[in-house]
């Protein structure tokens, strides 16, 4: 099953609607900046995540942007440039 990278970014007006995304997100995927995550999903995940986000933001208040950065088995090196302090990405295993 292929994977792909997606990197999520959220603007939440919220407290409670904030923590609820930033739960939410840390399931799916790693916290890599301030309201700023890099997840790895496989189709299923991904459209788990977009639902469940849907259901969790206020649609008129809240914005989610999604960027599709292509396979996870390419180097996101390729797609992703840092300016100061470096971007860890964590090499996920399956296991099973």
């Amino acid at each position: 099953m292929a994977r792909s990278r997606l990197l999520v970014a959220y603007d939440v007006a919220s407290d409670a609607r904030r923590t609820a995304v930033y739960k939410l997100l840390n399931d799916f995927g790693d916290w890599v900046q301030f309201s700023v995550f890099l997840c790895e999903l496989s189709d299923r995940e991904e459209i788990e995540l977009r639902s469940r986000l849907t259901e969790t933001i206020h649609l008129a208040e809240d914005s989610v942007v999604l960027v599709a950065l292509g396979p996870a088995s390419s180097d996101v090196g390729q797609r992703l440039e840092t300016i100061g302090k470096q971007m860890l990405v964590k090499e996920r295993t399956v296991v099973v």
